[in-house]
């Protein structure tokens, strides 16, 4: 067991993104995460912040870590969730490290504040239960469909008409 613990905590640590079974959505969801002291934090809520619903509220969920190397699915296990309250010396300790990592926010004037009124931080700490280990993955991860979304192309790609072709074009 201890190797798989050693597994999660390097994994955690070099990829910034983990993806979330959370209760009541039919697929899991990327979420990115700050790794300290043995647990991962998670940032979601407010305005602009990653949407994670029914996080705050999960007393466990399912996390699945992928390899930094490959970017395959590396190990699946369960967390215990925790919220961390503003206020607390653990909020004081985890936020600077998750707003260091929060690298395309809008403004990063009064974050940490913004934050505390209106978002949740997550602890999420791995329990002993292990779904997936490396070598034991089933089937079903493998038709996860991406989250529908309004985002569409603007349309067919330019033609090029009545030119010459370049070389490099041949």
């Amino acid at each position: 067991m201890g190797e798989l613990k050693a597994l999660v905590e390097e994994a955690a640590k070099k990829s910034g993104l983990m993806w979330l079974h959370l209760p009541g959505l039919a697929q899991p969801r990327a979420a990115w995460h700050v790794w300290h002291d043995g647990a991962a934090y998670v940032l979601t809520g407010g305005e602009g912040e990653q949407p994670l619903p029914g996080l705050p509220e999960a007393d466990r969920v399912r996390v699945t870590l992928r390899s930094k190397d490959k970017g395959g699915r590396l190990v699946s296990f369960v967390a215990a969730c925790e919220q961390v309250r503003p206020g607390t010396d653990l909020w004081d300790e985890v936020t600077p490290l998750l707003a260091k990592e929060r690298l395309n926010a809008a403004t990063h004037e009064g974050q940490v504040e913004r934050w505390a009124e209106e978002s949740y931080v997550i602890r999420l700490s791995p329990t002993d239960e292990v779904v997936e280990a490396p070598g034991g993955y089933d089937d079903e991860y493998a038709a996860v469909r991406p989250v529908p979304t309004p985002a569409t192309t603007a349309g067919p790609p330019p033609r090029l008409m009545g030119g010459r072709r370049r070389r490099a074009d041949r």
